[in-house]
């Protein structure tokens, strides 16, 4: 798509205005096909010339760093482009205008609105050494890509919008009516050697070529649409689109000539087709060796899930048969901090990019802690508030047990024996730091207390866990209600 459009300030009548946005739809490919950068210009309702729309090429590299949609045109440019609203522009005439430090060939059309009259211009910029390029091509090409110009400027070009972008390392037939290949660029024929094809393409007709090109050809003829299909041929998958090209048998219409005359003039028709080819072979294949080792990384976060859970099951058995109360209480807290690594697990065996949700991992935690530690007659409420926060794996499996510790120390020691309360998760996101913080209503701090001489086990694991892997800070607040605050930075840190 183009880097945005800015149409509101135009002053145009409805059915130019509609007229443009096709014409702006259609810049990513044009922009792509010319090897240039685009600039739309329109004059708004304040008499100012401003660029309405940009669009950069994917073939070669951008000659501008920033969006210029909106921007007002600068003195340099404002005397030629005001110049091609007022007398028409001359799409033959090269300008040099400077980008960044450096000159660029600028060549400048015109759209023509419904009475003939110029109501926008097109400034296509390329460097120099592309242009010069471009003129030492075949005068077929150099004449289909005029056309093809001109079709996009009059919004006749159809379906272009849904076509992937047209790379550097993509190839370019242009077939005539006749179904000969009247051009092929060098990577064209280097593609088509790949499929087996030695001699020149230039001259041969589709047909002896063998390729799903011929129906390809064959269904834009009688659409007049761009299609893109994409097909494997001897072990590659080629993707192929087919664009349209027509021109009309006279020139257009001059801005003097009666309306309801240049309504009748005469319509465009079929000259050829442009045929853009991309060999995605390689694309292709490492996509599915990425998705094979995807799916083995999602089925080995799978099984460490179950083993963690038949663990905790295990140990949870262990904690009943056990007539000690403290060794009931050490076997259930090991039982939540080995659920809440199994958590990230879980959620790494459904998406193995590596980047968890803190917040979808602060739920399920709660959850199990909620079914695990409380007692059901309590009226004892666990809440999540904040913003969604992704971290790698293995930041989110801290995170996930810092979580798992206070919240149990918050249920066990600020709640207690009481039959009401509330714990809460409350997660920042501050941009390039993460905040995190577990709060309850219960009976507060003792006097005294510091983390140095009464931290408890859980306590112990949350600081050496925040100070030395997190690499972050750990302090407990003390006022009407216990908060206990951890902050780091999302980046991630080596250990020293």
């Amino acid at each position: 798509m183009p880097n945005g459009a800015d149409l509101g300030q135009c002053d145009l009548v409805a059915e130019d205005a509609a007229l443009l946005e096709h014409v702006v739809g259609d810049m990513p490919i044009l922009a792509d096909l010319g090897r240039s950068d685009l600039l739309l210009f329109c004059r708004g309702c304040d008499g100012r010339v401003r660029i309405v729309a940009q669009a950069m090429p994917h073939s070669v590299t951008p000659l501008y760093e920033k969006d210029r949609v909106g921007s007002v045109a600068s003195p340099a440019e404002y005397e030629y482009v005001l110049a091609a609203f007022d007398r028409g522009p001359r799409p033959t005439r090269v300008r040099t205008v400077e980008v960044r430090g450096s000159s660029v060939a600028r060549l400048v059309h015109g759209v023509r609105g419904h009475d003939a009259r110029i109501i926008a211009v097109l400034a296509q910029d390329s460097y120099w050494l592309a242009y010069e390029r471009h003129r030492r091509r075949s005068a077929a090409f150099r004449r289909a890509l005029q056309m093809f110009f001109a079709m996009v400027l009059r919004g006749e070009l159809e379906g272009a919008c849904g076509l992937s972008p047209f790379g550097e390392h993509d190839g370019i037939l242009y077939v005539g009516l006749d179904r000969r290949v009247r051009y092929a660029s060098g990577v064209a024929a280097g593609i088509y050697r790949r499929l087996g094809y030695r001699d020149d393409l230039v001259g041969r007709r589709l047909g002896d070529l063998e390729t799903p090109d011929q129906d390809l050809v064959a269904e834009v003829v009688d659409t007049e649409r761009c299609i893109e299909h994409t097909d494997e041929q001897y072990g590659r998958t080629l993707v192929r689109k087919a664009l349209p090209v027509t021109a009309r048998d006279e020139t257009w219409p001059p801005a003097w000539l009666p309306l309801p005359w240049i309504r009748h003039w005469p319509a465009p028709r079929l000259r050829g087709v442009l045929l853009l080819v991309h060999d995605a072979t390689e694309a292709v294949e490492t996509q599915r060796e990425l998705e094979s080792k995807l799916a083995l990384i999602r089925e080995v976060h799978h099984r460490v899930k179950n083993n963690l859970q038949v663990i905790a099951s295990l140990m949870r058995m262990q904690a009943r048969r056990s007539d000690s109360k403290e060794v009931r209480g050490a076997l259930g807290e090991s039982v939540n901090r080995i659920l809440s690594v199994a958590v990230v697990h879980e959620f790494l065996s459904r998406n193995a990019t590596g980047t968890i949700n803190l917040q979808e991992v602060a739920h399920r935690i709660l959850s199990q802690t909620q079914q695990g530690l409380i007692d059901p007659t309590k009226q004892v409420e666990l809440s999540v508030e904040g913003s969604d926060i992704w971290l790698p794996a293995e930041r989110a499996t801290q995170c996930a047990l810092v979580i798992n510790e206070l919240v149990q120390n918050a249920v066990e020691h600020g709640i207690g024996s009481r039959s009401s309360g509330h714990v809460w998760v409350t997660l920042e996101d501050h941009g390039d730091a993460v905040g995190i913080t577990v709060g309850d209503d219960g009976a507060g701090l003792p006097d005294g207390f510091t983390l140095d001489t009464n931290a408890n086990l859980g306590l112990s694991i949350v600081r050496s866990m925040v100070e030395r892997d997190l690499r972050g800070e750990f302090l407990l607040e003390r006022g009407e209600l216990t908060r206990a605050v951890v902050r780091f930075s999302k980046a991630v840190v080596g250990g020293g």
